[in-house]
Formats: C-alpha cells, structure tokens, sequence
C-alpha cells in the first residue's frame, strides 16, 4: 500500500523474527538510488532480541523463549504476538535526514498516535523510546548501512508482558513496561499498526520537504 510515491507500507502478519531480519539485510544491499522506501508492519513470534552492544547479562531468566544477537542498535528487548512492530527501511542520504532526526520522527509518531487517544507520553533524556510516565510502551533500534536505515520501533499493544520480567529492558533493570490496552486504547494491532505506519509517514514526509 503506497502512502506517497516515495513511500511503501506493508503489513507481513505475524512472522519470524531472523527471516524478516534477513529480509531486511537483503533488501537493504539490493537497493539503487530509485529503491522506494518502505514500511514494514508486522508482529513476531516470541523472541528476545539483543543490540549489537547488548550485554548477555540482561537476560535474567530462561522462559525457553529464543534469544537472538542482531545487528541493530540498543540493548536486550522482548517481542510477541500483540506488540506491533514497524521496521523504517529509508535512504536517509536521500531524505537528507540525521540518525537523531529520525529517531526524534519515530519517537513523536508515537507520542502523536497515543495523544489522539487522550495518552499523555514523552521521551526520557538518554534513553530513547517513548514512555507513559515512567513505564516503556515503545522501544526502538536501527541499523544503518551505506546511509539506509532498516529495523525500527516496536509498540506493546495486546500482550503477554510477563517476558519483559525476565530481562532488564533495554538495558534498565527494573523498568517498568506498559500497553496501548491497559491504556485504555481500544484499538487492536492491526489498526494500530496502520494508524502508527501513518504516523510516521507524515513525520517521514514533513521532514522531507
């Protein structure tokens, strides 16, 4: 689904985490200076994923759910089934566009799409996502190669959030997590996703102009 000529946004489902990684990896070497950016939306099956700089050691527990290395930024995280996720595949070359202007885009996509639901959130200095008081609803983690950007930002909507008991997330022991649905948000992943894909298609486009 186009959302403008310089922007493709696709919804995969529920998939695998290492494949749709590989994928991303494939997608980011293939592309030419006329490759289209794109949106991937999709959930995961149950997975620790740790930073490039991760440390094993925030992994407390075995809940015998994989734990996987990747190449993105940021420490350990949990995804699941219920936690939309949206990898931002760009050419920052060609958007003209700083690591920490797309991070500031991706973080205030997120802040906008809570704020239409009455969910006051914010940044935290130093530690980037996007937080409802105290507590984490969104993380986020890219990889930049030969000026393109892919992995993305996770948003927990509609899930089991006990694994997050048996890391310290994102590095931070004992930070507390949250949800859109314990939020009172209503809508459920799929429209979330959309809205959320939304979102950072206008911050993509009004940072372009």
């Amino acid at each position: 689904m186009p959302i403008s000529s310089s922007l493709r946004v696709r919804h995969l489902g529920c998939t695998d985490y290492q494949q749709t990684w590989q994928q991303m990896v494939r997608f980011t070497a293939a592309r030419s200076e006329q490759t289209v950016d794109e949106l991937w939306c999709c959930e995961h099956l149950p997975v620790f994923t740790l930073g490039q700089a991760g440390k094993p050691e925030h992994l407390l527990a075995d809940l015998g759910i994989p734990l996987l290395k990747t190449d993105r930024g940021g420490q350990i995280t949990y995804h699941g089934p219920g936690q939309v996720v949206v990898y931002l595949l760009l050419d920052l070359n060609r958007r003209k566009l700083k690591v920490r202007e797309l991070v500031a885009a991706i973080e205030q996509a997120v802040i906008d799409l809570l704020a239409e639901h009455g969910v006051a959130a914010e940044r935290h200095g130093g530690a980037p996502g996007v937080y409802v008081g105290v507590a984490k609803v969104a993380a986020l983690g890219l990889r930049i190669r030969k000026g393109c950007c892919y992995h993305g930002v996770s948003l927990n909507v509609a899930m089991d959030l006990s694994p997050f008991a048996a890391i310290n997330p994102c590095g931070y022991p004992g930070l507390p997590v949250t949800q859109t649905s314990d939020l009172g948000i209503k809508l459920i992943p799929a429209q979330v996703a959309t809205a959320l894909a939304g979102h950072l298609a206008g911050q993509l486009e009004s940072s372009n102009e």
